[in-house]
């Protein structure tokens, strides 16, 4: 089963993947961007914001995605594979950038991933006083300096992005504790 945990920056992915790496020992785990060699460069430009164009950016995180699908994804579909982020946060920010139409937003997921996306996504939703709060405790990266309203219409765009993929969608309240969010995660596997 291949699933991801989705989220916007400071939700509490990466301590979600740790407590679900302890539960499912034998899983492949992963993320988007920068799991594979070519991708690690890519997460490195994107993260820095050094694309001047949204267009760019985009084509970047399809090229990871496309590295992302054919070294790990694929040659793991007889697993558990668990990722950090996937196609539907790249749809996601695309989305928001307004410079792509949705179909061909699409078409080009569909392209670079062939068509292999996660059975199901988590989505660890934050209220805005959460996200602020977080954003504070934090150096900021290139993409949360954009700020909280930004990073609340990628949570949104999320949700879309996985009804536009036709991907199996489970929100989950990030304000919880971690046990009960793992909890419900492995209920919903």
């Amino acid at each position: 089963m291949y699933i991801t945990i989705e989220g916007i920056d400071t939700a509490g992915k990466s301590t979600q993947i740790s407590e679900l790496k302890k539960k499912y020992t034998d899983a492949i785990i992963t993320k988007e961007p920068g799991a594979t060699e070519v991708g690690k460069e890519i997460r490195e430009i994107v993260l820095n914001a050094r694309a001047q164009s949204k267009k760019a950016e985009f084509l970047l995180f399809l090229a990871d995605r496309a590295e992302h699908v054919k070294e790990v994804i694929e040659p793991n579909l007889d697993k558990m594979i668990i990722s950090d982020r996937s196609a539907v946060s790249g749809v996601a920010y695309a989305l928001i950038q307004g410079e792509i139409n949705k179909q061909d937003i699409i078409t080009l997921n569909d392209f670079a991933t062939n068509k292999v996306y996660p059975e199901k996504v988590f989505l660890l939703k934050l209220t805005k006083e959460e996200l602020e709060y977080r954003l504070s405790q934090k150096e900021l990266d290139g993409i949360e300096l954009r700020g909280s309203q930004y990073l609340l219409s990628i949570q949104d765009a999320i949700i879309e992005a996985a009804k536009l993929l036709n991907i199996e969608l489970i929100e989950i309240d990030a304000t919880k504790s971690i046990q009960e969010i793992t909890k419900e995660i492995v209920k919903s596997i």
